[in-house]
This record gives C-alpha cells, sequence and structure tokens, in this order.
C-alpha cells in the first residue's frame, strides 16, 4: 500500500466515527468530559454540594417546558426521598449521587431528541430483584401523585 492510500484510509476511519455520535450525545460527552474536569479542580468534599445542587438547579431551570416542570418533580421527589443522595451533573443532567457514584439520573426527552423523559438508574442503585430481572430506566411523560409515590419508593429501594 502506499502512503497516500494509508492515509486517506485513516481519515476515513476518523470520519466514519465522527458520524457515530449524534450531536446531543456528543455534546453530553463534552459536558461529562467539563464535569470531571471540574470535579478533578474541585474535590469532593462536602463543601462541594452546595455548587453541585446549584448546577443540577440551573440545568433544570435551563429546561424547556414540559420537561423543566418534570425534572422540578423528580428532583424535590429524589432529594426529600433519599437526602443522603448528592444532586450533581452527570452528561449535563440533573443526577444523584451516594459516596460519588450516581445512583439515578433525570434524562431530559428533548435535549435527546426523544418523545419522552426518563428517571433511570444505574448499577449502583440496589434495584435488583429475585426473579434477575428489574427495569433500568422509565418513561416520563407526565407525573401523577402515584408515579411520584412509585419514584419514592425506587430512590428509597435503591439507596438502602
Amino acid at each position: 500500500m502506499s502512503g497516500t492510500s494509508e492515509a486517506g484510509s485513516e481519515k476515513t476511519r476518523h470520519d466514519s466515527s465522527a458520524e457515530r455520535f449524534s450531536a446531543q450525545e456528543r455534546a453530553a460527552m463534552k459536558a461529562r468530559a467539563s464535569e470531571l474536569r471540574a470535579a478533578a479542580r474541585g474535590g469532593r468534599g462536602a463543601k462541594k454540594a452546595a455548587p453541585d445542587e446549584a448546577a443540577v438547579l440551573s440545568a433544570i431551570a435551563a429546561m424547556a417546558e414540559p420537561d423543566r416542570a418534570l425534572a422540578e418533580r423528580v428532583h424535590a421527589v429524589v432529594t426529600a426521598a433519599a437526602p443522603e443522595l448528592a444532586p450533581r451533573l452527570w452528561y449535563g443532567q440533573p443526577a444523584y449521587a451516594k459516596a460519588g457514584k450516581v445512583v439515578c439520573f433525570f434524562r431530559s426527552g428533548q435535549a435527546d431528541k426523544e418523545r419522552y423523559s426518563s428517571l433511570g438508574f444505574s448499577v449502583e442503585a440496589n434495584l435488583d430483584e429475585d426473579d434477575g430481572m428489574w427495569p433500568t430506566a422509565y418513561a416520563l411523560t407526565e407525573l401523577t401523585e402515584a408515579g411520584e409515590a412509585a419514584i419514592r419508593r425506587l430512590v428509597q429501594k435503591a439507596v438502602r
């Protein structure tokens, strides 16, 4: 192979990898990298909780309706149900962590260009069921009192 064709194939590989991620996915990866840099600069002490919650509230405030209203209610339910969870950003979206590890998170459907938002749980959540199978994310289009109660139960179980 000549040097020119090798360079051309390298360019093709690079171009195709750039096409694998949507603009939203690239933005989320950039947000996560920024979060990691900020955490490395700021440490992980108790003083970090207030700035992290402010960042979460700011991200929620920047969401378009109806995602903003959903995220505000999810934030209120999660922080009341499990005050030991620390609000923080994760891929630019609201998340709630225990001992620095994300347990649950909210994903804006509009930010992800999906028809619904979602509440998800990471591998850190203690939601394991006896049958070896359990959901790790829930679609949210509205939040009823029954939905809030279900979130409260799930979050409390997740942090046990």
